[in-house]
């Protein structure tokens, strides 16, 4: 369960205590979140090499069809046009584009360091 709150948190894989990113990111503003390169803490090193973020594009997809779909029938329950249903659905994924660029790269990290946490002592 401290994987799954690290996670949301955004808390390094390594140390749980270091926070990837240093700057959430605005959709309303155009900013992107930005990443640390490393832990403050232990020093991880986020990024492995070039492109290593690629992968979390696939759960970032993932991420959003489970936020749209439900978004799309609730929208469907109480709005009979397709083209406001389809603006619904358009305008919640561009507001939720930040949030699912963090949590698909902090899966993406969990995934392959996640078992890799250092025991306390």
């Amino acid at each position: 369960m401290s994987k799954i709150v690290d996670i949301m948190t955004e808390k390094c894989p390594i140390c749980g205590e270091g926070h990837v990113f240093k700057k959430k990111g605005n959709p309303l503003l155009f900013r992107m979140p930005k990443m640390n390169i490393e832990c403050s803490v232990c020093s991880h090193k986020f990024e492995k090499e070039p492109g290593y973020f690629y992968g979390a594009m696939y759960v970032s997809y993932g991420l959003t069809i489970l936020e749209i779909a439900p978004i799309f029938l609730l929208s469907r329950l109480f709005i009979k046009d397709y083209i406001a249903t389809i603006a619904i659905v358009g305008l919640s994924a561009f507001l939720l584009s930040t949030f699912n660029f963090r949590k698909s790269r902090m899966v993406w990290i969990y995934m392959f360091d996640g078992g890799k946490r250092q025991v306390e002592n």
